[in-house]
């Protein structure tokens, strides 16, 4: 529970638990609410915000007068009375929040001296202006047969009419007027909050609320719509300009996840046909591609998944792993036909289909259910992370598992059905032989394959090597294994990666006490000089808080929309391709080292540009910054939580840590919250003079409510139009001290005493907003990191705090932002990825039946880890939890080859041992280097499917693909070590444990059974 209290305005915030029914939420809160409210104070009056958080800011515009004849409170009012209830009545939309411009407000300015004079208090006025604006009704009245009903009508329609209403009468018997004791005037209502477009001047701007749970896209499509609609009747020269629209990055980010798809999936069938060369055999995975995706959407539907960017994103990583099965039964398919044509085609060319296929499905089964079984710690992510991430396991999960099932069905099916046609014989001859390559074709070989038989010829020699040097081999993969370990010691560590939002948010924090002028000043100043870098498109700035309970903003904090152009716009700079590449080359060479300035450099400019004194800058995206206020509450990616029981204290430890970080490397900026540091001026009553002069604190309390603040006593009704009735005292009689002073109070009668006899007046400091968080008093401290890992910051910074700072009893300093993500989504991982290491273990051993074999499968994982560490350094990622869902995805991944790399060994010692070539050292050598180089094929075209068919994700550009960037490179970088490592080490450890079993024959071992298979018969044996 966090609650924030500031000048005239109080939010409680209830976070709850994730899942949590949101309108059960709010019953609940209503419940609880309800016996609250008798112990408020007098006056203060609460009400439920709307079903929306902050991040359903999803639109915001501005509105914009080109002819220069509309006034900002004439904007305001077309905002407040019009715009924003066509727009609120759009499906979807919780509220629309307006900020900036001058609300309207009628104003009767009093003079003291003239209702002294005229001995009337100013409570007097304050009820004839109350009574002066009413209506009534007389009920119904019938004449000849028709009833009318019967209204007394009252409400005041311009200025003439409250100044002109009577007062009391004087010794002469004339009425007196509140004309007489003041005017009335039209003025801008109380502000806590401006917006500036561009630095060109103030602006009236309005935030679209998306209800929660809605889809943004809809709801911002639908609101396009409308204002379309409406766009004719808007005022002479005012359009309305769209700043902020989330659909822009939602189309870029799911246009990048769709061309990423698509190039993945080329990339994967084009490996299938070259390697295969045969369009029959090769159409089944590519068949199997879509396949799975579309019957995965089945359940996606069920589950109320959409095609966001992340479940998309999960179908991408699938890709490449959806065609491993379908690959292996393919070229067992064609091992045995190649065999079998060999051997002079006796028997039915299906049965020995099937067999092949039998052999095979159920590792390849297997291995796609471990694959599937692995990204299980994903879904038991939590929170933000959980959000985020668990749409894209779920995609993988349904894809992988509609695969594997596939595997067991369509696939045998389709090429039991292909391998069956009969060759085709008819004209013209041409056409007869297109159908005859396409739909029948010639199966080729590994050794005859043009690109099979060089890979064999280079790998041959290479696994004879490994198996005669066999423990200097096993030796340096152990040695690359430990080299690999400080490496992972040296990434850095985030919670989540970056996201390319096409927005920059920038934050800046004043001290406490700056006014809405200063502040005004200050917005423009800051976003004239963001508007004039070549890369912005639009600046939107805020000041204080727009008016919705999802903005808890104090005066002191802007906000600053940065709305970006597209990068090809952004300033070029000097790359290696430069000088001599054409510029079709640069457009790929983009790909692979961008020309332009990049977004980190773009903001260290901006925040070098905008050292302001008395200006702490902060920078995030602006969905980002939403969430971490929305969940932590700090506006920085990274802070700390003071609480205690004294705002003093916090504010003198916030200050004293402060100092410190400034030192920390990686500190941008760092400002602690002055709590305490608000400026009041105070009116502490002399309880004996009042009591003196007859006069209640009440009485004196009403007094300064009305003569300096002014209260807000009635309400004028122009049509759909309301505004506020506000009565006090004319200006220059409270713009000083000396003037309050000399405010008269009534004591009695036509007595008047002035508020020096009855009361001190003085200045002093104390809290200007205070913060409390679970029943404690809570101050914050931002910090703004740059050029570091949160993770190795937070480290470093905290280490350095528990040495120098030493906290009173009762209080406690805790870090937050990132961190609270980070601890939680380590904790949680912690406790699932072992659970998820034995589920994979426990199926390994199911499906191989030997606990030597599963531990072979199972070396794949530090094999990968390898690779996988090594990319990640190189590539300059942090570790975070995206990174961390690509090295689970590589846990299945490992396994898948492992499992096919022991396969094809298992097959060929199980067909060396049926033929009698297994009875010494060599003959096993044969039998591994038939299972590692003859069988190359197949272990390479699985290699090449999953690891280069990720190359066009680590390719892409554009909203989104940083996040699937650093989902892939652990497990591009993983795949490759794996397979590499596979290759050298497996064919030496299979040898090691065979022979070290059976050192005078493995003849009569029966664990050379493929995988814990029972043998297959030669189906052409009958």
């Amino acid at each position: 529970m966090r609650g924030f209290s500031d000048f005239g305005y109080s939010y409680v915030y209830v976070v709850f638990d994730e899942g949590t029914d949101l309108y059960w939420a709010r019953s609940r809160t209503t419940e609880y609410l309800a016996s609250v409210i008798p112990r408020l104070p007098d006056g203060v009056k609460t009400e439920l915000g709307p079903d929306a958080t902050s991040l359903g800011w999803v639109f915001q515009y501005a509105l914009v007068d080109t002819t220069g004849k509309h006034s900002l409170a004439d904007l305001r009012s077309y905002q407040d009375w019009y715009l924003s209830y066509y727009l609120r009545s759009v499906p979807g939309v919780a509220e629309v929040a307006p900020i900036g411009g001058y609300t309207r407000q009628y104003q009767v300015n009093l003079d003291p001296n003239r209702l002294r004079a005229y001995g009337i208090p100013v409570s007097r006025v304050v009820e004839a202006v109350r009574g002066g604006n009413s209506e009534s009704s007389g009920r119904l009245l019938e004449f000849g047969g028709t009833e009318y009903m019967v209204r007394g009508r009252g409400y005041a329609r311009s200025l003439e009419d409250f100044e002109n209403i009577p007062l009391s009468v004087s010794e002469s018997g004339s009425q007196i007027r509140i004309k007489d004791v003041g005017h009335v005037e039209m003025g801008p209502d109380l502000r806590r909050g401006l917006a500036d477009l561009n630095g060109s001047g103030e602006a009236v701007s309005g935030i679209v609320v998306m209800r929660n749970g809605e889809n943004a896209l809809d709801v911002i499509d639908r609101v396009k719509a409308k204002i379309k609609e409406i766009e004719p009747g808007f005022p002479p020269g005012v359009k309305l300009i769209p700043i902020y629209d989330r659909s822009d990055l939602i189309h870029n980010a799911i246009g990048t996840v769709k061309t990423t798809i698509l190039e993945v999936a080329v990339t994967v069938a084009l490996i299938i046909l070259v390697f295969l060369w045969h369009f029959p055999s090769a159409a089944i995975p590519i068949v199997t591609m879509p396949v799975a995706v579309l019957l995965a959407f089945i359940p996606f539907r069920m589950m109320g998944i959409s095609a966001n960017i992340m479940s998309l994103a999960g179908i991408a990583i699938a890709f490449s792993e959806l065609v491993d099965a379908s690959i292996v039964v393919a070229e067992q398919t064609h091992k045995k036909l190649e065999l079998w044509e060999k051997a002079g085609g006796l028997g039915d060319r299906r049965k020995i289909v099937l067999a092949a296929i039998k052999e095979v499905a159920g590792p390849t089964f297997f291995a796609l259910l471990v694959i599937a079984v692995s990204f299980l710690p994903v879904l038991t992510l939590q929170a933000q992370e959980g959000r985020m991430f668990r749409p894209l396991a779920y995609a993988k999960t349904l894809t992988m598992v509609a695969a594997a099932l596939l595997a067991i069905t369509l696939d045998p099916a389709l090429r039991l059905f292909l391998n069956g046609i009969k060759r085709f014989e008819f004209r013209p001859e041409w056409l007869c032989r297109v159908a005859n390559a396409l739909l029948i074709g010639k199966v080729r070989s590994e050794e005859s394959h043009p690109i099979s038989r060089h890979l064999i010829r280079v790998y041959e020699p290479v696994v004879r090597w490994t198996l005669r040097w066999k423990w200097f081999v096993i030796g340096a993969a152990v040695a690359l294994m430990i080299l690999t370990v400080p490496v992972f010691f040296r990434l850095g560590s985030e919670s989540m990666p970056p996201l390319d939002e096409g927005a920059i948010f920038y934050m800046p924090t004043t001290l406490p006490g700056i006014s809405i002028h200063q502040a005004e000043q200050l917005l423009q100043v800051s976003d004239h000089m963001l508007s004039q870098f070549p890369e912005v498109d639009h600046v939107l700035g805020k000041a204080g808080r727009a008016e919705t309970a999802t903005d808890p903003a104090p005066l002191s904090m802007l906000e600053t929309l940065i709305v970006l152009k597209p990068h090809s716009a952004w300033r070029h700079v000097d790359t290696w391709y430069s000088a001599w590449a054409p510029e079709w080359a640069k457009s790929l060479f983009r790909h692979i080292t961008p020309d332009t300035i990049s977004t980190e450099e773009l903001v260290g400019q901006m925040n070098e540009a905008l050292k302001i004194p008395g200006v702490n800058n902060a920078w995030t995206m602006p969905i980002r910054g939403r969430i971490d206020m929305l969940t932590t509450g700090l506006r920085t990616p990274v802070g700390l939580k003071i609480a205690g029981a004294d705002l003093q204290q916090i504010q003198a430890i916030g200050t004293e840590i402060e100092s410190l970080l400034k030192a920390v490397p990686g500190t941008r900026a760092v400002l602690a919250e002055r709590t305490a540091e608000g400026h009041f001026l105070d009116l502490q009553w002399d309880r004996e003079h009042l009591a003196r002069y007859g006069v209640s604190v009440e009485d004196a309390q009403r007094v300064i409510e009305n003569a300096i603040g002014g209260e807000n006593v009635t309400t004028v009704v122009l049509g759909q139009e309301r505004y506020r009735v506000n009565v006090r005292f004319q200006r220059d009689f409270r713009s000083d001290i000396g003037s309050l002073a000399a405010i008269p109070i009534p004591a009695g009668g036509q007595r008047q005493l002035t508020l020096s006899d009855l009361a001190k007046i003085s200045i002093s400091t104390g809290p200007a907003m205070i913060r409390n968080e679970n029943g404690l008093l809570t101050g914050y401290v931002y910090v703004d990191v740059a050029g570091r890992d949160p993770g190795s910051y937070i480290r470093e910074a905290n280490q350095l705090l528990r040495d120098r700072i030493k906290l009173p009893a009762g209080y406690s300093v805790s870090w937050s932002g990132q961190y609270e993500s980070m601890q939680r989504a380590t904790e949680r991982l912690k406790l699932v990825v072992p659970i998820t290491l034995f589920l994979i273990v426990l199926l390994l051993y199911f499906n191989t039946r030997s606990v030597p074999k599963t531990i072979i499968v199972l070396l794949a994982v530090p094999f990968s880890a390898v690779g996988a560490l090594w990319f990640l350094y190189f590539a300059g990622y942090n570790l975070s939890v995206a990174v961390w869902v690509g090295l689970i995805a590589l846990l299945g991944i490992d396994a898948e080859t492992g499992v096919f790399m022991l396969l094809y060994l298992d097959l060929a010692c199980a067909e060396a041992r049926r033929e009698g070539r297994l009875n010494t050292l060599d003959q096993l050598r044969e039998a591994i280097v038939q299972g590692a180089a003859k069988r190359l094929r197949p272990k390479f075209m699985t290699f090449a499917t999953t690891c280069v068919g990720l190359f066009p994700i680590m390719w892409a550009t554009g909203a989104g693909s940083d996040v699937m960037k650093r989902i892939a490179a652990a497990m591009v970088g993983g795949i490759f070590t794996s397979f590499v490592l596979e290759l050298l080490v497996y064919p030496a450890i299979y040898e090691v444990w065979k022979w070290g079993l059976h050192p005078h024959g493995v003849q009569a071992d029966q664990s050379s059974t493929p995988l814990g298979l029972q043998p297959v018969e030669s189906a052409g044996s009958d």
